[in-house]
């Protein structure tokens, strides 16, 4: 099978197992907390074999490795706490649409502290996300009539706002894992996600209900799932497919996770969205992959290479 056949099937695959990832934490019934601990512990068993299986292990670490991916790893998990909880707030589809607003917090890194500079087309990409989260944020999703009772919808309102602001702060700490994740490039990705997953587990223990664990089959089922599939699988599959594609089909394919998110939504939970936030959300993810595959919406005279968005 042709290198590019190959890499793209992986790539579908993992995006799509990871737009379902709202379902089974929803379904898990468990407390976020508990959700994002259990997802690192058995995402770590599995990357450890992994890595182990693929001589990752042999003399590639270092402090220096260690500590800066530690601290991704840190940010890591605040995001999967901040993504994970919004759910409950804004619902599946609105959380996973304003969470992928993640290149324009690189860019703003780029600016800030790298001096990237601004073009006008990266200006023009951030006033249509801009645009799409005005038409989101200005009214609250409807819920179908065959929602029951784990729909992941909390109190609209005020809730609602709050779940907004969740998957913003859930797409700036992606956005500082990434930008960490940089220094540390030749670094095996696996290794990476090994030391991630392992300080989630440190740092959400002290506060995980270890002492009332999930009592039946489904939900350790559903932590299992998110551990093993959602991370370790996942994984395994996406940097296998970053090796074998170019980076605009890479980025093209992203873009099913969240077509994937917003189906599950409405098929599983029954949520419908106004036809204002249909707009918005589509013109955050238009605008994202905008960013991601650098379109660009005017002629220029600037060479492609000045103009090339952070990746």
């Amino acid at each position: 099978m042709d290198s590019t056949v190959r890499g793209t099937i992986e790539m579908t695959a993992a995006m799509a197992i990871l737009g379902t990832i709202g379902w089974f934490v929803v379904m898990s019934g468990e407390p976020i907390m508990d959700v994002v601990f259990w997802r690192c512990a058995f995402g770590a068993i599995t990357l450890l074999i992994i890595c182990a299986a693929l001589g990752l292990l042999r003399g590639r670490l270092s402090l220096r490795i260690v500590a800066i991916a530690a601290l991704g790893g840190a940010a890591i998990v605040i995001n999967w706490l901040l993504l994970f909880s919004s759910f409950s707030h804004a619902s599946i589809s609105i959380a996973t649409a304003v969470y992928n607003t993640q290149p324009f917090m690189l860019v703003g890194f780029g600016a800030l502290f790298f001096s990237e500079r601004l073009t006008m087309t990266k200006l023009a990409w951030l006033g249509i996300a801009f645009a799409g989260m005005l038409l989101i944020v200005h009214a609250s999703p409807d819920v179908g009539p065959d929602a029951g009772p784990n729909t992941g919808t909390g109190n609209l309102g005020t809730d609602y706002f709050t779940g907004i602001a969740m998957a913003l702060g859930a797409a700036f700490f992606w956005a500082v894992a990434a930008i960490v994740t940089k220094k540390l490039k030749g670094t095996p990705p696996h290794l990476i996600a090994l030391i991630q997953v392992c300080v989630g587990v440190v740092m959400l223990a002290p506060f995980a209900n270890l002492s009332h664990l999930p009592a039946d089959a489904w939900s350790w089922s559903m932590l299992t799932t998110l551990g093993v599939v959602h991370t370790g699988l996942m994984y395994i599959l996406m940097y296998g497919a970053v090796q074998k594609l170019p980076t605009h089909l890479q980025g093209s394919l992203s873009f099913i996770y969240p077509v994937v998110a917003i189906l599950v939504d409405v098929v599983a939970f029954g949520h419908r969205l106004h036809p204002a936030q249909i707009v918005g959300a589509a013109a955050i993810l238009v605008a994202a992959a905008g960013m991601n595959l650098g379109w660009t919406l005017w002629k220029s005279e600037i060479p492609a290479e000045s103009t090339q968005a952070i990746k």
